[in-house]
């Protein structure tokens, strides 16, 4: 099997609109919670959320084209951009048939969705954009990508819900290992953050209702967490063949040594409550990773502040790390960007890199009461020095679907 390594990286999230503005939040600590700007919530019980700020699509495309596309596309489209530009990718016409895009999103075109409704039933069946469907389109990202770039290999998004981040990742690693194509674009976006899609997750319990006192807000592993707050955005690397990077010269950021995707197989919105599905995807990806629970350094959990999950992922990784768990740092970073659902998985295999990069392990804020139930360490509130060369990233998602990768450093 070939090597897999990371030479490009790109983000929009609710900590900042590039990969090095979102680090530096994210390790100093500060919370993208805030109240909702993007519509009036003056009738809903949710108010507040993590949403992309200062974010402007021209940056990146034609003022045309980002009236013509959903919010999640352009977010997509820009965290690609950002990956490639780093990653230095070019792809002539004789290889681009083997270059990859695979950018998921979990949710897809909601913001156009229900614009298009209000619309039809207001309006009439005429009035209804034809853009309609290419906005809502859960591939569009990766078609628009793939259409920038001249890439020819396969090109889909893939939804595992919230773990759809880490499958995309995970599937165009495999794809390279098995000799199918030669470099992927992968990963996630989202923009879930409309009326529908917070009454929709707040009717689910799922949600945090600290309008008032949103600067508690989320609380991953904490005992008094009362739920997931909603975020934004898409997080986008480039994968390459060890051999194709190294030829070229590009800068080698990390290398992908492991993957795994299973089921939980109980529930459509609930966790195993036992956590085998999430232990078994963590240790799937150290098998082919060939690092023992010993030797990991840092897990970056799902920890999405729900009660359930919270509880759920700590006995999973007590399952799969035996002794060894109360040894590794975790640490939650949704508790700083929220859950960018689907992208959420990808910006936090970013989070891992960066770690093994800079040695430096996120916090998880707004942690202040212990949980006997969540009793491993959880990085409290201020990150931490300390080498990382083994990183592990869990996503598990609504459906039963776990999916974790497992990052390096790259030595030759």
């Amino acid at each position: 099997m070939r090597r897999v390594v990371v030479t490009g990286m790109g983000t929009v999230s609710p900590l900042g609109n590039s990969v090095d503005e979102t680090w530096g939040n994210a390790i100093e600590g500060v919370s993208g919670v805030a109240p909702i700007t993007l519509f009036d919530t003056e009738d809903l019980p949710i108010k507040i959320a993590c949403e992309v700020k200062g974010f402007d699509p021209e940056d990146y495309m034609q003022k045309r084209e980002a009236r013509r596309i959903d919010r999640f596309q352009q977010f997509g489209i820009a965290a690609a951009q950002q990956a490639i530009q780093q990653a230095g990718l070019e792809v002539g016409p004789e290889e681009a048939g083997r270059a990859s895009v695979i950018i998921s999103s979990a949710v897809g075109g909601i913001l156009s969705i229900e614009e298009a409704m209000h619309v039809f039933i207001e309006q009439g069946a005429r009035r209804v954009t034809p853009f309609t469907i290419p906005k809502l389109m859960s591939n569009g990202a990766a078609g628009l990508v793939s259409i920038k770039n001249g890439f020819k290999g396969p090109t889909f998004s893939l939804a595992s819900a919230c773990a759809s981040g880490s499958d995309a990742i995970g599937q165009a690693a495999l794809m390279i290992r098995a000799g199918a194509v030669d470099v992927a674009v992968a990963g996630a976006s989202d923009a879930v953050i409309s009326r529908i899609g917070v009454s929709g997750f707040d009717r689910l319990g799922a949600m945090s209702r600290r309008n008032d006192d949103y600067s508690t807000t989320p609380a991953p592993f904490d005992k008094d967490r009362d739920g997931l707050v909603m975020g934004e955005g898409a997080a986008v690397i480039v994968l390459e063949d060890l051999e194709r990077a190294r030829a070229r010269g590009a800068g080698i950021l990390a290398e992908l040594v492991g993957y795994s995707s299973t089921s939980d197989s109980y529930h459509i919105t609930a966790p195993a409550e036992d956590g085998a599905g999430g232990a078994a995807a963590m240790a799937g990806a150290m098998e082919m990773a060939g690092v023992s629970p010993d030797q990991v350094d840092y897990i970056s959990a799902h920890g999405t502040a729900t009660p359930l999950n919270d509880r759920s992922e700590t006995r999973a990784i007590k399952t799969a790390f035996g002794e060894a768990a109360y040894d590794i740092p975790i640490s939650s970073t949704k508790s700083m960007t929220g859950h960018m659902m689907g992208a959420t998985a990808a910006l936090e295999a970013i989070f891992c890199i960066q770690a093994i990069r800079n040695n430096i392990i996120p916090p998880t804020i707004h942690y202040r009461t212990p949980d006997p139930e969540c009793d491993l360490d959880y990085v409290p509130n201020e990150s931490r020095q300390g080498k990382v060369d083994v990183a592990i990233s869990n996503a598990f998602g609504f459906g039963g679907h776990n999916a974790v990768l497992a990052f390096q450093g790259f030595s030759s």
